[in-house]
């Protein structure tokens, strides 16, 4: 892979991006908050690969992952009018398919266009595929990790935001109660990845993205979680109870055990 490859495909991203931009400002806040989100995640794998000291070619592709990741969000919501994967389609296979169909990585070799290609297809997937090459289960790994790193940004935007500024898209429509799940918060403590099948409120969706942090897979991760404090702010959208601070600290031991480990 060249670096005029990655030129091209940035280009091919804009122009088609640009062929879903609508007039409705509604329709155009939700393709331009999953337009923003791609840059974002760009520059979170810039700097998770940096750490990481990758080679050139390598950076490249994991950019070009990230670049690719959401692409299938742009159909996903011109025929669904939603984010939700649940009720629409799956938007990483969906991705994948549309960049093998319009051939847009034609000039790269058969091995980089398998990473490419199967990073796409499980980056939103609830876990890591074991039968996957190694080097590809490694660029799985690092865009769950820099899509994880920018969706909680999108989401504390979203909770702190005022209800006209919201991309409507983005919602669950889970009810906004006081309280939330036990089984839920006991998870944080057996260190799992909360399924979403088992969320039945909004403080159990913030619960659930904070276990994402056991998903992250890199200490460059780690690091930019803290720098960005997201553990406190999302806690700052939770109950403050007894129950929900000592899951929190504990959540922030292991992300400072994650970040001090070599």
């Amino acid at each position: 892979m060249t670096s005029d490859d990655l030129i091209s495909f940035k280009k091919w991203f804009c122009d088609y991006c640009s062929s879903f931009h609508s007039s409705d400002a509604g329709d155009q806040r939700n393709i331009s908050l999953k337009e923003e989100h791609t840059f974002r995640v760009c520059q979170n794998m810039a700097e998770i690969t940096e750490g990481l000291s990758l080679n050139d070619n390598r950076k490249m592709l994991a950019e070009t992952v990230a670049l690719f990741h959401d692409v299938g969000r742009f159909p996903q919501y011109a025929k669904y009018k939603t984010f939700r994967d649940s009720i629409s389609v799956n938007h990483g296979m969906l991705g994948a398919q549309t960049i093998v169909e319009k051939d847009v990585l034609r000039n790269l070799s058969g091995e980089e266009q398998d990473i490419i290609v199967q990073s796409v297809t499980f980056h939103n997937a609830f876990s890591v595929p074991k039968k996957e090459k190694e080097e590809i289960v490694f660029f799985i790994q690092l865009i769950r990790d820099a899509d994880k790193l920018d969706i909680w940004r999108v989401f504390l935007e979203y909770y702190g935001g005022s209800e006209e500024s919201r991309a409507s898209a983005i919602g669950l429509g889970l009810p906004d109660l006081p309280g939330y799940s036990e089984d839920v918060l006991s998870g944080i403590y057996h260190k799992e990845i909360i399924s979403l099948a088992n969320i039945r409120s909004l403080n159990d969706f913030k619960l659930l993205q904070l276990s994402w942090i056991f998903d992250l897979n890199f200490r460059p991760s780690f690091v930019l979680l803290a720098q960005r404090d997201y553990i406190q702010r999302l806690a700052g959208y939770l109950p403050r109870t007894e129950e929900t601070i000592k899951a929190i600290a504990f959540l922030k031991e292991y992300a400072e055990m994650k970040t001090s480990s070599p």
